[in-house]
């Protein structure tokens, strides 16, 4: 187990908890984590690109001119790639697959290495709750600044990701606004935000969601 502090919306230490070391103390393994993100993020991608063959452009149905006789080359028709108009060879299509699988125990093991990269440099903060009064940025904002300054000890600003267990309606709208903060919750997790994100920030009612999850 890995003792751990708990903080409020004040950036005080108000209780000690123990975190599991299946999930949070986990070793480095750098190939395991960019095989993880690498296929996310190839999972995630949409296949834009797409170039028209010659069975897909407008037009072509009639013979350009008759076979033979005319002293031209012969020609079937003016949906060919050596037209002008005409359909493209071997041009990116929208049929391209992307995707690639990896297996459940490989993924919750990545997230885990990273989670627990995070409480190794003291890069991971957990919160009694995740709660504001008024629909207002600035409220919330207030709150922001006494995690960065008084639980990381940052001065400027840092990318921060907040995770809740289900976050209310007056934090999802007043964190919406905010340069450098997302917010978003336990079932979604994902191992490229954890990795785009400096500091995590973890209500403790997510954090035993999470430990019930993945040790």
């Amino acid at each position: 187990m890995i003792a751990y502090k708990v903080y409020n919306h004040e950036g005080k230490a108000v209780a000690d908890i123990e975190l599991s070391a299946s999930v949070f103390g986990q070793k480095k393994n750098e190939a395991l984590v960019h095989q993880a993100l690498i296929a996310q993020m190839a999972n995630e991608r949409k296949v834009l690109a797409h170039t028209k063959d010659r069975s897909e452009v407008r037009g072509g149905g009639k013979k350009p001119w008759r076979q033979k006789g005319t002293g031209r080359a012969r020609a079937g028709s003016s949906r060919s790639p050596i037209w002008i108009g005409g359909g493209v060879t071997f041009g990116p299509t929208n049929q391209r697959n992307f995707s690639k699988n990896l297996n459940t125990k490989m993924k919750q093991k990545a997230m885990c290495i990273v989670l627990s990269d995070k409480v190794a440099h003291t890069n991971l903060a957990i919160l009694d709750a995740l709660a504001c009064t008024e629909y207002k940025t600035k409220v919330f904002k207030k709150i922001v600044d006494n995690i960065e300054h008084k639980i990381f000890n940052n001065e400027g600003k840092t990318k921060l990701l907040l995770i809740d267990a289900k976050p209310e309606a007056t934090v999802k709208s007043s964190a919406r606004n905010l340069e450098n903060i997302k917010l978003i919750t336990i079932d979604n997790i994902n191992l490229v935000d954890l990795v785009k994100y400096k500091n995590v920030v973890i209500t403790q009612e997510a954090l035993k969601v999470l430990e019930e999850r993945y040790k």
